[in-house]
């Protein structure tokens, strides 16, 4: 099927046709002929990169009255960036159809600006949820009149927290209005969503539900924590023309990660929430224009990332959500291309590959960190591919050809070649000179126990106590997990089995991981109450049962008898929505 038989008007197949789109890709021909044709809700469930601006796009701009000067269609998007890429293309897309206006609005950009672009006459509006809202409360942007609304990577904004605004943003729309949403995966607050506000949608699934994009060929390895960095090393420098993202747990580990890939001479850089507006455009203008190979983020500072090429995609350190996997994952092996998911595994998280695997619908291949010899023998050679395909400016080198020559005559051919090569590939040999194997041999693997107690019953040091838990705001074990590596540097590999209570919580820890623990921890304090870290005993003094004894406080100081969210650094603890949409 070609675009000419979707039912498009010539003036945005002209369009299509001068951005280089030959043939709609299979989220955009089921899309957009529903979409022109039937005046009723949709659901379409697609991995990023698979065309959805333009399934949604172009039967938008066809379907604007252009003599009506008023807001008639939203798209609503997680992020700053995810909103300039849709925002630019809907431009593109509308170049030959005369009195289409688009305008975006979002975050960390100046709002009086925006207001007055509002003004001048929008048709189509393209915002992030939080700069929506702070433009609705300031009577700029009225919903009245909007027939279209769009909710884009739907899964990712409910991830990030915007659930409330998105709720807000609805109600301000008519009731006689068309919901398209599109999402890579359906959680059960997606779902919520179309039921709440969609009336009998058309759904569209290209793929499986929750699956990842067919062309990714999904990996991993099984690395001890303390060997991740020389793992994710060698993977980089194994494969020549790398060009990659690689997501950490916390802004900590992106900041040393990215850091220590700078010092041993990486074209690196890290993407995080501590960033300002303006860092963070000038990371992501770098990798865009690819003077960036390793891109090193986390979760919610990559959210909406659009980039072509990207080949690889790193996890040092899988999600707390395992459906971020799949946004994760489809950072690769975009419009059609291939790429690569390597996920990094330490042997205590080894049984969460199988979540992984559940969410996807797909099996990861278990693979070995490459060999220093490997790594060398794949340079040498991608070495000699360069200097035969290299073309030679005659013209630039030819008034130093004499002295070349003059200077190399004492050398053979095969000199020369030994020479020439080892410039450039010595760093390699050096490095992997008495590289070893890293790989942890899987049948080693203890598979569903945490080591927690000694054989006399005695308390162990693999387990601790710490009295925080669900009533400190802590939702789920990832986020407690985030929260204790943050405040105490360790590595989230080096944490087994959490169980987590109202108000306190076990960690099963590796060997020497308690004393660190117990040295960071105690003397911090949350919500001006000492946290108490120590090594754990049958049960903690005072709680039983993750109840609170009547008038007790194990917990050191008194606790916020609110019990209510309370404001954590990223990976841990409910987040700051507010200061969240600000940056963006």
């Amino acid at each position: 099927m070609t675009f000419n038989e979707l039912g498009l008007s010539s003036d945005i197949l002209k369009a299509v046709s001068e951005i280089g789109f030959e043939t709609p890709s299979e989220i955009q021909e089921k899309s957009i002929p529903v979409l022109l044709g039937d005046d009723r809700d949709y659901i379409g469930l697609a991995q990023t990169g698979t065309g959805k601006t333009a399934a949604f796009g172009l039967p938008m701009i066809e379907q604007i009255d252009t003599d009506y000067r008023a807001i008639q269609a939203l798209v609503l998007c997680p992020t700053r960036e995810l909103c300039l890429q849709i925002a630019k293309e809907l431009k593109a897309y509308s170049k030959y159809s005369k009195g289409i206006k688009v305008v975006a609005v979002y975050g960390g950009a100046n709002i009086s600006e925006q207001i007055r672009d509002i003004k001048k006459g929008a048709n189509i509006i393209v915002g992030t949820p939080g700069r929506t809202i702070d433009l609705i409360n300031r009577k700029a942007l009225n919903f009245d009149s909007v027939s279209k609304l769009v909710l884009d990577e739907a899964d990712e904004m409910l991830n990030m927290g915007f659930k409330e605004d998105i709720d807000e943003i609805l109600k301000s729309t008519p009731p006689f209005k068309n919901t398209w949403l599109f999402s890579a995966t359906m959680p059960k607050e997606v779902e919520k969503i179309a039921s709440n506000y969609m009336e009998n949608p058309f759904k569209v699934t290209v793929g499986t539900k929750n699956s990842s994009a067919k062309n990714i060929d999904h990996r991993f390895c099984l690395v001890h924590g303390r060997d991740k960095y020389y793992a994710l090393r060698r993977f980089i420098d194994y494969a020549p023309g790398m060009f990659g993202i690689t997501f950490t747990r916390t802004r900590r580990e992106a900041k040393e990660v990215a850091e220590k890939l700078m010092n041993d001479g990486y074209n690196a850089d890290a993407l995080h929430g501590d960033l300002s507006q303006a860092q963070r455009d000038t990371v992501m203008n770098k990798f865009r224009k690819k003077n960036l190979q390793v891109l090193v983020a986390t979760d919610v500072a990559a959210r909406g990332i659009d980039v072509d090429d990207v080949t690889h995609v790193f996890h040092y350190d899988l999600p707390d959500d395992i459906e971020s996997y799949t946004h994760r994952s489809g950072r690769t092996a975009r419009a059609g291309k291939s790429g690569v998911s390597i996920a990094l595994i330490s042997p205590a998280k080894s049984s969460r590959i199988r979540l992984v695997e559940k969410q996807i619908g797909k099996k990861l291949e278990l693979i070995k960190v490459p060999s220093g010899n490997d790594i060398c023998g794949i340079q040498l050679m991608n070495l000699i591919q360069n200097v035969k395909e290299v073309e030679v400016n005659e013209k630039g080198i030819a008034p130093f050809v004499a002295q070349i020559h003059e200077n190399l005559t004492d050398f053979s051919k095969e000199e020369l070649i030994e020479k020439f090569v080892s410039v450039e590939f010595n760093r390699f040999l050096k490095s992997y000179a008495k590289a070893g194997d890293i790989n942890v041999d899987p049948s080693k693997v203890k598979k569903g126990k945490d080591r927690e107690r000694t054989s006399s019953g005695r308390p162990s040091a693999n387990r601790v106590f710490i009295n925080v838990g669900k009533m400190d705001g802590f939702e789920n074990k990832g986020q407690l997990l985030g929260f204790v590596c943050n405040q105490s540097g360790i590595n989230g590999d080096s944490v087994g089995k959490i169980d987590l209570f109202d108000s306190f919580s076990f960690m099963g820890v590796d060997e020497g991981i308690g004393e660190k623990l117990i040295n960071a921890m105690n003397g911090k304090n949350i919500e001006n109450r000492d946290i108490r870290v120590e090594f754990s005993n049958e049960k903690p003094r005072g709680e039983r049962g993750g109840r609170r004894r009547s008038g007790g406080n194990s917990g050191g100081g008194r606790r916020n008898s609110g019990g209510g969210s309370r404001r954590r650094s990223e990976g841990g603890g409910n987040r700051n929505f507010k200061e969240r949409r600000k940056r963006r």
